[in-house]
């Protein structure tokens, strides 16, 4: 992956973390973004450390403006995107679709789906300057199976498979860039924390597992508007 330059978003930590790290160690440029700044720096420590090369670029996604500058600053210092990884997103709280906040609804939407829809609005063009313009969007299970007090998380994310596989099939004819879906399955992560509290963490998979899959899948290359779920 020499030459090409990816942006990782949720990078300071869990898959997102692991995902900058395996792409950088594959000769990839990464753009770390996230809100904690602390956590990025670890990152980019780490990646020099071995000798890849890095970026680190703090972000709030819930800001639009701030997505604009960030890909107008790509665009001025590159001219391109080759691979936009959408790792961050929220769990918010399980509980019963009635008896959800609407603000709270609305708060992890905006992460979850809108803040997506904003990355891809400003980094579309980049893409299409790339020869082989990846999109890779991290969903779950609970996004084609619905599962009882996950009703915010699991609409969020089949609102985000379906958001990306139509802007897939929208660029499908007219750029080199691809798109795919990734179910990453069971991880020792701290949403998989929260979500299941009395979890056998030795049953997880490590982030790293995940991300290593990730660049095969990049390496190998893979049909436009497909969905892959990693085995447990």
């Amino acid at each position: 992956m020499a030459g090409r330059v990816a942006l990782v978003t949720g990078a300071s930590r869990g898959i997102g973390a692991a995902t900058a790290e395996a792409l950088a160690a594959a000769g990839a440029h990464v753009l770390l973004t996230g809100r904690t700044e602390g956590g990025l720096e670890e990152v980019e420590a780490r990646i020099y450390a071995f000798g890849g090369t890095a970026t680190i670029a703090p972000l709030d996604l819930y800001d639009g403006e701030q997505i604009d500058r960030l890909a107008q600053a790509v665009g001025s210092r590159w001219g391109k995107l080759d691979i936009l990884i959408l790792n961050a997103a929220i769990l918010g709280d399980l509980m019963p679709v009635s008896h959800m906040a609407s603000k709270d609804f609305s708060k992890l939407f905006a992460l979850n789906v809108s803040a997506n829809q904003g990355l891809l609005r400003a980094f579309d063009g980049l893409l299409r300057a790339s020869e082989h313009g990846r999109v890779i969007a991290l969903s779950s299970s609970v996004a084609v199976k619905p599962r009882a007090y996950w009703g915010a998380y699991a609409a969020s994310k089949a609102a985000l498979d379906m958001l990306v596989s139509c802007y897939g099939e929208e660029v499908r004819n007219i750029s080199a860039t691809r798109v795919l879906i990734v179910d990453p399955g069971a991880t020792l992560t701290n949403m998989r924390a929260k979500a299941f509290p009395g979890e056998d963490k030795t049953t997880l998979k490590l982030p790293s597992v995940v991300a290593d899959e990730i660049v095969v899948l990049l390496i190998n290359d893979f049909e436009t508007c497909t969905r892959v779920a990693l085995s447990r």
